[in-house]
């Protein structure tokens, strides 16, 4: 095969990895994109109920995502934005788990891409008031799944990944980072 058509081929794929960020579970799924289809490759989560410091949770996280990134060899990072609640310290909680997930993404210069929730869910229903059973049911269609695991979390780290592709990577928040460099020049502000 010559460069110019193994360029060709290579361009046509890609392995795109959903997070569903979490500090109970993460759930996480991976596809691949091969000449405009999609195929399931798997999913999972991360149970962390069992740890109780929060700062060994961070860490699981981050070593199961870079454990995915160098099994896989991702291409895109689609990762579920978190949601605004009344409950601040679960918010913050969230957003710590996100941005380790993240982190960990962006330590090996992996493209993020992060999706509000109602956008995951419009994106794979048609509804973005779908419930997490809708979700999980028509992504077992979809991608032709056999049994759906008992926690929905799994599917839902699947549907970001799914709306990554159907979206293109474009998202009405806005925020996909390159690599540290793009986040910093993106967020002047966030830095001292």
């Amino acid at each position: 095969m010559s460069k110019s058509s193994e360029k060709s081929v290579l361009k046509d794929e890609k392995i795109i990895l959903g997070i569903d960020p979490g500090t109970t579970i993460m759930g996480f799924g991976l596809i691949k994109v091969e000449n405009k289809k999609m195929s399931f490759i798997q999913m999972n989560e991360l149970q962390l109920t069992k740890y109780s410091d929060h700062y060994k949770k961070l860490k699981l996280i981050f070593e199961r995502t870079i454990e995915l990134i160098d099994n896989y060899h991702p291409d895109e990072i689609a990762i579920e934005a978190p949601f605004f609640g009344k409950n601040v310290q679960s918010m913050l909680k969230l957003g710590r788990a996100q941005g380790v997930a993240m982190a960990a993404g962006l330590s090996r210069e992996i493209p993020i891409t992060e999706y509000l929730p109602k956008k995951i869910k419009m994106a794979i229903t048609g509804n973005g008031n779908a419930s997490k059973e809708q979700v999980a049911k028509m992504l077992q269609s979809q991608l032709k799944i056999g049994k759906l695991p008992k926690n929905l979390d799994a599917t839902d780290g699947l549907a970001a990944a799914v709306c990554h592709f159907y979206n293109s990577g474009k998202t009405e928040i806005g925020k996909s980072y390159t690599g540290w460099d793009a986040f910093v020049k993106q967020n002047p502000k966030k830095i001292r």
